[in-house]
């Protein structure tokens, strides 16, 4: 009962980028920054290991920010003349790189670093994409013309890495989709069909990851003004149920998500996160246990998995490990509290 897993990403150490940053700088270039990368890769995977996690990541470290990390990629996208652009409907200004042109593949994204996870740890093994609905928010079409349109062709080519990343060995495909909860009517006309289309074929676990941000000011604001019940699950958990998707990644501790609509899914695993990535307090292990024992109310405890509510990349790194400690031990927790018949 009870696996345990992060959503995705986690603080880069200070020797290899910018900390506390959503696009840091590296510190080093060329074949040095290639093996920076790899380091920090195998410094989560210990320190995943030795927290007790059961699905370890890669932490996202060979990437400069989650969905820029696999445009780096993509022929037809102009990095050389970014733009500003509001992201996540105008809730923040990025610079963003423009779509120009048709996209393809330059070839394999993330070969290197899942090899490498695959090949320095035992447990099971979880890799993250972003979604294509969010990396149409997170770039500014110059081509296609049309969202949907968009969405589409990156899917096709999430769908391309996915599958090999499978052939690589990973137990776990996920996409983040954070743009699923501001875009609620879309995920029904394309968003849905786009997430499809990226996870086609895959005979790996596929996992959806949907939340309400990093832990930075401008989310931390956009919740506040969200009201007393945040209920845009409400509205995509549905559709989701009715998906081949198998795992589906929530924000939950400390939210004002009514629990209850844990329930939509009906049928899926449910990764609930039980670490708050917006808070340097550190969770107990009784805290995480009673959130667990919340969600089981709403999930059967077979298909619970816990998890933080969102990647940890800006935060300090040893609070990070902290929190992963408290994961693992709060889980434990549980399982000794609710075993049974």
């Amino acid at each position: 009962m009870f696996d345990t897993t992060i959503a995705g990403s986690l603080p880069k150490p200070a020797w290899l980028a910018e900390t506390q940053k959503l696009w840091p700088q590296w510190r080093s270039e060329g074949d040095a920054l290639q093996q920076a990368k790899l380091d920090a890769t195998l410094l989560w995977i210990k320190a995943q290991e030795d927290a007790g996690l059961a699905i370890i990541g890669d932490g996202e470290m060979s990437r400069q920010h989650f969905v820029h990390g696999f445009l780096e990629q993509v022929e037809g996208i102009d990095f050389a003349h970014k733009v500003e652009m509001g992201i996540r409907a105008d809730r923040y200004k990025a610079m963003v790189p423009q779509v120009v042109a048709a996209l393809t593949l330059k070839g394999r994204v993330h070969a290197t670093e899942a090899r490498f996870l695959r090949a320095h740890t035992t447990r099971r093994i979880k890799f993250t994409l972003p979604g294509p609905m969010t990396i149409v928010d997170t770039v500014a079409d110059r081509f296609y013309g049309d969202r949907a349109r968009l969405a589409m062709a990156f899917a096709e080519l999430l769908n391309q890495e996915a599958l090999a990343l499978q052939a690589d060995g990973v137990d776990i495909v996920q996409f983040d989709e954070p743009a699923f909860n501001v875009y609620m009517d879309e995920v029904g006309t394309w968003g849905l069909a786009a997430l499809e289309r990226a996870a086609q074929g895959l005979s790996c676990t596929t996992a959806v990851h949907i939340c309400y941000g990093y832990g930075i000011p401008a989310n931390v604001d956009w919740k506040k003004g969200l009201g007393e019940e945040w209920r845009q699950y409400e509205k995509i958990f549905p559709l989701l149920a009715r998906s081949s998707i198998q795992q589906v990644s929530l924000e939950c501790v400390h939210s004002h998500v009514p629990p209850q609509l844990m329930g939509l899914l009906q049928g899926k695993d449910v990764m609930v996160g039980v670490i708050d990535v917006a808070s340097d307090q550190v969770e107990s292990a009784e805290e995480v246990a009673d959130t667990i024992g919340r969600a089981l109310q709403y999930v059967p405890r077979e298909r619970l998995i816990a998890c933080t509510n969102c990647g940890l990349a800006p935060m300090h790194r040893a609070l990070a490990e902290r929190k992963l400690e408290a994961l693992a031990q709060g889980a434990a927790l549980a399982r000794a509290r609710y075993a049974g018949p």
